[in-house]
């Protein structure tokens, strides 16, 4: 058996909603592990199932076929149809019956679509509801219980609808100060505050969720040498694999974001990342720079790509196949998002 593309180990974004043949071709010869869409690749229903499946085709290996369809404003699929609550709104109704329906909704719909992993749920704890670092509506509690009890009761249905789950963003993100879409935020908290709260939920999920997203942010209290975090062996070997025992696909968040882009070219971004501990560099917008990406990995020490693809690999065992395609199916899964929005924010909010 031929050894595995180095492509495995990149995460790379569409450009658009179908596959131009410049692309599609780039995507073959590298072999991405992976690929996740955003709303400039959905125009309808039919339209985003046959990308999947041209995605899944050009594929020698099953890919990763991945979203962000948290509920409420991080839903891409509400480009199609009813937008489902978000967690904040979820949280407040406090029915956990809802958010089981939700996680079990969510996965209906994401295998119709041909996706295989949700990078949900949202880990992050809100001391803030207003705080403007990005996650605003997206956290599932207040406080650790909270969240732990919430964003679990999502991410068991989601899973057991065979769709795997992705906890972020380790080690937590929502006391950032700044939105690390535009600059490197400094998390400027001890590390026994950060085990009281963030990673007290971190550490409840290390065995539940399939993957762990690392964010970009500098945490002091965690790593003195000024790495942020998704670039940083002491957080992500030392922390997340050695102290919290997990054992599933680590990914970096975006490379594109400002808090990597304005610090780091992409062979070191890329260098580091991986030595760091991470099995995935996700590259959500600089498409075309894949295929430069590919070759600064080959400059990565072996040792580290062997251990990312042989997690890659494992990942790969338990990706579930798409379900069967039709509008229908569509249909009668959009009315009941409209049915679980109305349940949760009441009927006037579902029209």
């Amino acid at each position: 058996m031929p050894a595995p593309s180095l492509g495995q180990l990149l995460l790379t974004g569409v450009p658009g909603p179908e596959l131009d043949p410049q692309t599609a071709a780039m995507f073959r010869r590298i072999q991405p592990g992976g690929f996740i869409l955003f709303g400039r690749n959905i125009q309808s229903p039919a339209q985003l199932r046959r990308l999947t499946d041209d995605l899944r085709d050009l594929s020698q290996v099953e890919p990763i076929l991945t979203i962000d369809q948290e509920g409420g404003r991080v839903s891409r699929l509400r480009l199609l149809g009813h937008e489902p609550p978000g967690a904040n709104q979820l949280r407040d109704k406090g029915d956990l019956d809802l958010i089981r329906r939700h996680g079990d909704l969510t996965a209906r719909l994401l295998r119709l679509f041909g996706f295989n992993l949700d990078l949900c749920p949202v880990l992050d704890i809100s001391f803030d509801d207003a705080a403007d670092n990005s996650l605003r509506g997206r956290c599932y509690g207040n406080d650790v219980a909270q969240v732990v009890r919430n964003a679990g009761a999502f991410n068991e249905s989601l899973r057991a609808g065979g769709v795997l789950s992705c906890g972020k963003h380790f080690p937590g993100y929502s006391r950032a100060p700044l939105d690390a879409h535009h600059e490197l935020p400094v998390i400027a908290l001890g590390r026994a505050e950060l085990e009281a709260h963030e990673l007290a939920v971190f550490r409840q999920f290390a065995g539940e969720v399939d993957s762990m997203m690392v964010g970009h942010g500098r945490y002091p209290g965690l790593d003195d040498s000024g790495l942020p975090s998704s670039l940083s062996p002491a957080v992500i070997t030392g922390l997340l694999r050695g102290d919290l025992g997990f054992r599933g696909l680590v990914m970096t968040d975006d490379l594109d974001m400002g808090a990597i882009l304005n610090h780091h070219g992409l062979a070191d971004t890329l260098r580091l990342a991986i030595t760091a501990g991470n099995d995935l560099a996700m590259i959500c917008h600089r498409v075309p720079l894949v295929a430069e990406a590919l070759g600064h990995l080959a400059a990565v020490p072996r040792a580290d790509l062997d251990r990312a693809l042989a997690r890659v690999a494992d990942f790969k065992t338990r990706l579930a196949p798409p379900a069967a395609w039709s509008d229908a199916a569509f249909a009668t899964l959009d009315h009941e998002v409209r049915d679980l929005r109305a349940a949760t924010l009441g009927p006037a909010a579902a029209d």
